[in-house]
């Protein structure tokens, strides 16, 4: 198998299917909270055409790919109408969290799937503990892709649900944070949105990973402790 090529192919499925889970969830919850805006546009949808950022949904990710980053990028935001929310704080508090938590759900069900994979057959058991060691099966089994298909999912939408959670204006996080302040530093937390991506992007690698690391060193002890 070639193993690059499968991986390319793999967060490119992992990815715009996490960014339309995400996105979806917003507007899912939006309209549930008041607001149809993103309802009325289409965007309560999985079709990732719908979510496609021409930045952040194409060329940042193929530059991530190609030069061995890895996948990373954003889809194009949920439009959202405030005051058509029946409860502003509360609607825009929970329209933002839906989409982390989402990914966060992918996250669960796809570890449940290793899991059941890995009880259920001898081969399954042994692909799932590799993998789980970073080690990949060269082997025949269906069950290879399959479980390599599940552990990129879990990567990637752990990734893309801490990253939204960072505090940083636009991100998704900022949005609860700005709440709990009060209205002159509101404007100015708002104001600064732009410089806290940039220094995020220049400087924030590390921190990310930081941050994931003992999310995925959950994730692999429990797989391998299955």
């Amino acid at each position: 198998m070639d193993f690059k090529l499968i991986d390319i192919f793999f967060q490119i499925i992992v990815f715009l299917f996490a960014i339309s889970v995400h996105e979806s969830a917003h507007a899912w919850m939006a309209n549930r909270c008041g607001d149809p805006t993103a309802k009325m546009l289409g965007r309560i949808t999985m079709n990732p055409i719908k979510h496609m950022d021409p930045f952040g949904t194409l060329l940042l990710p193929a530059i991530g790919l190609f030069s061995g980053v890895g996948m990373f990028g954003w889809a194009k935001p949920t439009p959202v109408t405030p005051q058509n929310f029946r409860n502003p704080v509360w609607g825009d508090i929970l329209t933002t969290l839906a989409g982390p938590v989402s990914n966060f759900l992918i996250v669960t069900l796809s570890i449940m799937a290793l899991v059941l994979i890995s009880i259920t057959t001898p081969r399954g058991h042994e692909v799932v503990h590799n993998l789980a060691n970073h080690v990949l099966t060269d082997t025949a089994s269906p069950l290879m892709p399959i479980v390599w298909l599940f552990y990129t999912a879990i990567y990637l939408n752990v990734l893309l649900g801490i990253f939204n959670l960072i505090p940083v204006p636009p991100l998704d996080g900022s949005h609860v944070l700005r709440h709990l302040l009060p209205d002159p530093v509101r404007v100015l937390y708002d104001r600064a949105g732009l410089l806290g991506l940039v220094l995020l992007f220049t400087v924030g690698g590390s921190f990310i990973r930081a941050v994931m690391r003992p999310a995925l060193h959950f994730v692999n002890s429990l797989l391998l402790n299955v």
